[in-house]
């Protein structure tokens, strides 16, 4: 469903969902009071939705929309201003899945291929996600595709053994069709999981977290739970993200973690208990200097497609850290953070990912550990446990 009080909009919108033969747009609306009458009569797997709208707007339809559907994935679409940023975060707070930057002039919805790109990739994805997670609604007479059996460990969940050799992650006999699709459809070959064992005795003094599609709330929860762990540590952040969303997220992450979190200008000092969060269309890369570690960004070209990109950030990082450096990679499209990872690993560091199960896209934390580089792919709420027991002092 397509929710825009703009006819325009909602119908270039609609053109360039439907110029994919995967998505059918069943439904739109003008504002969200529409949007839930619609809900009532024809559910959906996903609802665009804008933000500024008469009668009920985008922020207050949100909750309305979660209650009538559970597990309706709802994808905010806003243009590019501090306050629609603001708005998209709280957003992801009251149920949104995920935000989309609307291009500035609506001529650009649909030549713009960066934008059309980036919204069918998130449509699919978050519905492949309600398909694997058990609640999409039946469509069409049809049935919603199955959930992955329920286990202890998902496809791509690894634990290190403490005392045996790295061994292949375990599989389950079987994964649900649009599970199993998704890595092929985002440029991914499926390969074994195979964990390093962590370096003897490590222990971090630098953590470095790179994310992309789902990964605000995937930060969200990380450093919510970490919190004050993380005072002795400097902390890296690259997340695909344009500018002025970038100042909005580390804004909700000082508040998440209870520690300071800013975005990074070009030759700021690195302190411990610090969150540095790259700033959009800015590469980070922390470099060596004589009074010790600084931000440097540029404006280089993107890499995988990105700026601000993971790997330039752990190259940087590796250089400075080498041994002590734990990298995290969390959902997302893409393989970025794999070259970077590779890096790290050289250098002696650490790398562990995401699993699959709890992933919105195992795209970025898939392709590090199917190259071999992760210590530990774990799921989302195991992680923080993990980093902690690193910066502590080790495995």
């Amino acid at each position: 469903m397509v929710v825009d009080d703009s006819a325009v909009i909602r119908g270039l919108f609609i053109r360039v969902l439907e110029a994919d033969p995967e998505i059918r747009v069943v439904a739109s609306a003008a504002n969200g009071r529409i949007a839930l009458n619609q809900l009532k009569r024809q559910p959906v797997e996903v609802v665009v939705l804008d933000i500024e709208m008469p009668e009920m707007d985008g922020l207050t339809a949100l909750p309305e929309l979660v209650r009538a559907q559970p597990g309706l994935k709802v994808i905010m679409a806003s243009t590019l201003t501090r306050k629609n940023a603001a708005v998209s975060m709280e957003a992801l707070a009251k149920g949104a899945v995920d935000y989309i930057p609307k291009p500035s002039a609506t001529s650009e919805v649909y030549s713009n291929e960066g934008f059309s790109r980036e919204l069918l990739a998130k449509v699919k994805a978050h519905a492949d996600r309600g398909r694997r997670d058990g609640t999409a609604p039946a469509l069409g007479g049809g049935a919603a595709a199955p959930a992955a059996p329920a286990a202890a460990a998902s496809p791509t969940t690894a634990y290190r053994p403490r005392t045996e050799p790295a061994a292949p992650a375990a599989r389950p006999a079987a994964v649900p069709a649009a599970a199993a699709d998704l890595p092929q459809r985002l440029g991914l070959q499926r390969k074994p999981v195979v964990l390093r064992p962590f370096p003897p005795a490590f222990r971090a003094k630098a953590l470095a977290v790179g994310s992309s599609t789902g990964g605000p709330q995937a930060l969200f929860t990380l450093f919510g739970a970490l919190g004050p762990a993380l005072q002795r540590i400097p902390v890296f952040i690259t997340q695909h993200m344009p500018a002025t969303f970038t100042t909005i997220l580390a804004e909700h992450l000082a508040r998440a973690s209870g520690l300071p979190c800013v975005e990074a200008e070009d030759g700021m000092p690195v302190k411990a208990g610090r969150i540095h969060v790259a700033r959009g269309d800015w590469h980070m890369v922390p470099t060596e200097a004589a009074g010790g570690a600084v931000i440097r960004i540029n404006q280089d070209a993107p890499e995988n497609f990105c700026r601000p990109a993971v790997d330039p950030m752990l190259r940087g990082l590796a250089k400075i850290y080498g041994r002590n450096l734990l990298t995290v990679i969390l959902t997302g499209m893409g393989s970025d953070g794999q070259r970077g990872g590779e890096h790290v690993v050289q250098a002696g560091g650490v790398v562990m990912a995401q699993d699959e199960a709890s992933s919105v896209v195992w795209g970025m934390p898939g392709a590090a550990a199917q190259a071999g580089l992760c210590s530990a792919v774990l799921p989302l709420d195991r992680m923080a446990g993990e980093v902690r027991r690193l910066v502590d002092g080790g495995p």
